[in-house]
């Protein structure tokens, strides 16, 4: 899954990065420790008067369906599961004809059940941005003729090699040579794009991070800094030894 994860770029070096024009209207700034709710950087190709641009542009995380009758019933839908993308009300449509790309430094992630809250960080050996695959949704308010809620979740996969010994689900992070694919506005079936792809495991790095990251009132570059893990809890004894 994916609930948390950074972004330490600005919009302009992003927009070098991934071959796109930056259309953040200072917006939005780099942030090591993103929530669900958040406004985010989205890589999106869409049709211009001119052609197709591709362009950074700030969104909400959390996906609001174009059917939704308001914008804050339920909890934030911030995932999207690959397996059921193409089927489930709430995302099909997107998946057919609002796909993008969310840039990430890294994600977080916590082990089910660990009482110590150890956080890990997954992030590109390199350095690069990862292009977490993702979807968008424009919502209108009824009777409302200001510009639509822009809204994503991001599409999660199966876990792949040590990843899997943190937790079963991973965003679908795409290689370079599929991002075209994945942005083409002309395209509506990606269902072969769905699956992780065997040679981003040897990009991908994995290492423990401070636990100051579980606050997210905390937003600093060195929460992207490996750390010692956390010492394993004490197990408690007896209350009275016999």
């Amino acid at each position: 899954m994916c609930g948390r994860y950074a972004v330490r770029r600005d919009p302009a070096a992003l927009a070098a990065e991934f071959d796109a024009v930056d259309r953040s209207e200072r917006l939005l700034a780099p942030d090591y420790n993103v929530t669900p709710t958040k406004t985010v950087p989205i890589v999106v190709e869409r049709a211009t008067g001119t052609g197709v641009e591709r362009s950074v542009r700030p969104v909400r995380w959390g996906l609001v369906p174009t059917w939704a009758k308001d914008a804050t019933s339920g909890p934030p839908m911030i995932n999207a599961r690959a397996e059921t993308i193409t089927q489930k009300p709430a995302y099909a449509d997107s998946a057919a004809r609002r796909r993008c790309l969310m840039p990430a430094t890294g994600w977080y992630e916590w082990k089910p059940g660990d009482r110590r809250r150890q956080p890990y960080l997954c992030a590109h050996r390199d350095g690069a941005s990862l292009a977490m695959a993702a979807v968008f949704s424009a919502w209108w308010a009824p009777d409302s003729t200001s510009a639509p809620l822009v809204t994503c979740a991001v599409v999660t996969t199966d876990a792949v090699g040590e990843l899997v010994g943190v937790h079963h689900r991973m965003p679908l992070v795409l290689p370079r040579d599929a991002w075209a694919d994945w942005l083409d506005p002309a395209r509506t079936d990606v269902r072969e794009l769905l699956e992780p792809d065997p040679g981003m495991l040897g990009e991908l790095t994995l290492n423990t991070v401070s636990s100051d990251v579980n606050n997210m009132r905390n937003n600093r570059p060195d929460l992207l800094e490996p750390a010692d893990p956390l010492p394993e809890p004490a197990e408690q004894g007896a209350l009275f030894d016999s």
